[in-house]
């Protein structure tokens, strides 16, 4: 019988117990244990991401974890920087993913649309920094239909509980009702939103705190132009920056008057349901010469507050029409003239201007046959009494703008022995379902007025009512020449490419309307 040796067994069961311990899994090092360093993520977003927004970065590694065990949290570092500090393993292929769990669950897109792929990381020394860029946010399938995401940015002066509103020509924007569509704080001491639009659309808009008394306004406090954008049809931003508000007071524009200007004040109309009204009048250079005996044709115009004066305009914006007339007469491009301006009738100027009610939102219209009776029997005989006029039927013009344009050709169809040369400026034809579209058809026969009619491709949109268009006026142009009047001859029709709904814009193209209407005999 043979017997191991004791020694040897010894031996051979401490080299065994040895081997089985070596197989034995060890607990995982921790951070302080092996080789980690510190890696800080810094992040780029877009302007409109959510100031309150919360950032997580997410992985599978167990560093990616954070105290919840949902993620490593961001810090919003001010401007549009959100960073974190995050102790990861050396030498290790890492993958993580950016997501937004607040206010809402977003995630990461690409220019395209498409979500981000998962990142790596693998650090190698320490104290580390990882930079990248969130290019936009969408839900996790990704976004690729049309977004138009607005921008404001805002001045020091505005209240940090204030709300931001845009307010503009699309319903989607409250059809200029002072407080459209509320923006959410964004960073970068902006403010946001996101609407969709279809592609071709003319948007135009202004911010404000809620009311147009709050209407954003030029760092010098002055009125600024609408802000227009044509949506694309994908994925866009409109940046705008607010100078200041205009409850903040405002700096009043400077009263510029060129040339010989007149007035008279509180004009009071014999129809006692019309309302007084200040007139002012520009005379053409030379008109007060000693010698001078010549007598001129008359332009009356509507809104006469907005033509000649930005101290009195309702937006501190003239048309410029004193300047413009001055020029044009001077260089023997118009016929020297006399231009009339009728200041409006405040609250009542809807009901004046148009020649029936358009219910249900205006019910009160249809005021324009007694406007219209106290021009033509009250202040054109006046005014050809108080100055040297032409008063003959085809010396005489009437223009105006919007609803003024309505208006103005209203009249000159019912009084066409009075008024033979018409500005028929961006008209509102869709008044009380295009009636002025109808009243042109039921004519019986062409009348002698020359016409100028034009319309912006930025003063509305073809699927709205109650703005004016390109299609509408189009439509008001081919009734017209359905009459007999005939195109770059007794009519001239315009479309201005851009051409928006306000006084800045008219004040650009009334040189040409004074041009057609009086050219030089």
């Amino acid at each position: 019988m043979t017997h191991t040796h004791p020694s040897r067994f010894t031996f051979l069961l401490l080299v065994a117990l040895t081997a089985l311990a070596g197989c034995e899994p060890k607990p995982d090092p921790t951070p302080t244990e092996q080789n980690y360093t510190d890696v800080q993520f810094n992040v780029t977003v877009p302007t409109e991401t959510p100031v309150d927004a919360t950032l997580l970065l997410k992985g599978e590694d167990p560093s990616f974890k954070g105290p919840s065990g949902q993620g490593l949290e961001l810090t919003f570092q001010g401007g549009n920087t959100f960073s974190v500090k995050a102790r990861l393993p050396k030498n290790k292929e890492l993958t993580y993913t950016l997501q937004m769990t607040s206010p809402t669950a977003q995630v990461a897109l690409d220019s395209a649309g498409a979500p981000v792929p998962a990142r790596t990381v693998q650090v190698h020394e320490n104290e580390e920094m990882v930079d990248f860029e969130v290019e936009r946010w969408g839900p996790e399938g990704g976004h690729t239909g049309p977004l138009t995401v607005f921008i404001v940015a805002v001045p020091e002066i505005t209240p940090p509980d204030a709300e931001i509103w845009l307010s503009g020509n699309q319903p989607e924007l409250g059809n200029w009702n002072g407080a459209g569509v509320k923006l959410y704080k964004a960073v970068n001491n902006s403010y946001a939103t996101s609407l969709s639009f279809p592609a071709g659309k003319s948007l135009a808009f202004k911010a404000t705190r809620g009311s147009w008394e709050t209407v954003e306004k030029s760092a010098e406090g002055q009125e600024v132009g609408d802000h227009l954008f044509k949506t694309g049809g994908g994925f866009e931003r409109v940046s705008i920056t607010v100078g200041s508000w205009a409850d903040f007071g405002s700096v009043p524009p400077p009263q510029v008057l060129t040339g010989i200007i007149k007035y008279h004040r509180s004009v009071t109309p014999k129809d006692t349901t019309l309302k007084p009204r200040d007139i002012i009048v520009w005379l053409p250079p030379g008109y007060e010469d000693q010698n001078n005996t010549t007598r001129y044709p008359v332009l009356y115009m509507h809104d006469g507050q907005n033509l000649m004066d930005a101290t009195t305009a309702a937006y501190k914006v003239e048309w410029g029409v004193d300047e413009t007339a001055q020029k044009l007469v001077m260089e023997g491009k118009v016929e020297p003239l006399i231009i009339v301006g009728i200041y409006n009738a405040g609250n009542d100027r809807i009901a004046e201007y148009t020649h029936v009610p358009s219910p249900p939102k205006y019910p009160n219209g249809g005021k324009a046959d007694a406007y219209g009776g106290f021009l033509v029997e009250e202040l054109k005989p006046f005014i050809d009494k108080t100055y040297r006029t032409l008063p003959e039927g085809r010396h005489t013009g009437l223009a105006g703008s919007s609803l003024g344009g309505l208006v103005s050709l209203y009249l000159g169809m019912k009084y066409p022995d009075t008024f033979s040369r018409l500005g028929v400026v961006s008209p509102s034809v869709w008044w009380a379902n295009k009636d002025i579209i109808a009243r042109v058809k039921e004519l019986r026969g062409h009348l002698s007025l020359r016409i100028w009619e034009d319309i912006g491709t930025a003063e509305g949109d073809s699927t709205q009512a109650e703005t004016e268009t390109v299609e509408d006026a189009a439509e008001l142009r081919d009734a017209l020449v359905a009459q007999g009047w005939v195109l770059d001859s007794d009519l001239k029709y315009t479309v201005v490419e851009g051409g928006t709904h306000n006084e800045a814009a008219w004040a650009a193209r009334f040189g040409d309307i004074l041009q057609y209407l009086y050219p030089p005999r």
